[in-house]
């Protein structure tokens, strides 16, 4: 027997009720279902997992070559002296 039990604060795509969705998990054919008891909104998702392809190389995710070169410098902050605010 297939427990289907009511999802907490999920939104039909269809009709835009809250708490109307319903959920349950089929392991024969391997799908989740989820379904609208309110107008009948019904769809399947697969519950297999599928190898990611592996990311991309972008000059974001790659180490640096070499570390940059910072050169240390002090910074004077002179205060304004047309504000009057202290």
């Amino acid at each position: 027997m297939t427990v289907k039990r009511f999802i907490a604060g999920a939104v039909c795509p269809r009709c835009n009720e809250m708490d109307k969705i319903r959920a349950w998990r089929d392991d024969d054919a391997e799908k989740q279902h989820r379904e609208c008891v309110a107008c009948g909104y019904q769809d399947e998702q697969s519950t297999n997992v599928q190898a990611q392809a592996p990311e991309l190389a972008t000059r974001v995710n790659q180490p640096h070559a070499s570390a940059p070169q910072a050169e240390e410098m002090v910074i004077n902050f002179i205060p304004n002296p047309g504000s009057t605010k202290h």
